[in-house]
C-alpha cells in the first residue's frame, strides 16, 4: 500500500476538517450537475463492455471524446499548477 498523501495525512489528523470536507463533498456530488456526468461515463463504460469489470477508467480528450486508460495514469494527470492535462 502506498504512503498517505499530505492532504490524507491531514484529514487524519484533523476530525473536523474531514467533517467540513466530506459534507461538501456529499453536497457537491448530489448536483444535477454530477449526477449527469456519471450516468454519461457509466453509460459510455456500459457501451464498451466495461462496466463493473474493474479495468481501466474512460479519460476525457481535449477534443471531448473518451478513451480507455489506465486508472492510476487517468486520476494522477494534473500538472504543477493543478490544472488539467487532458490528452
Amino acid at each position: 500500500m502506498a504512503a498517505k498523501s499530505r492532504t490524507a495525512k491531514f484529514y487524519a489528523s484533523n476530525p473536523k476538517a474531514r467533517a467540513k470536507k466530506k459534507k461538501y463533498d456529499a453536497k457537491y456530488h448530489s448536483t444535477e450537475e454530477r449526477k449527469k456526468y456519471r450516468s454519461e461515463l457509466n453509460a459510455a463504460r456500459k457501451k464498451r463492455k466495461i462496466y463493473g469489470k474493474g479495468g481501466g477508467d474512460l479519460s476525457h480528450t481535449k477534443g471531448g471524446g473518451l478513451v480507455r486508460e489506465s486508472a492510476s495514469k487517468n486520476r494522477a494527470r494534473q500538472g504543477a499548477n493543478k490544472k488539467s492535462t487532458k490528452k
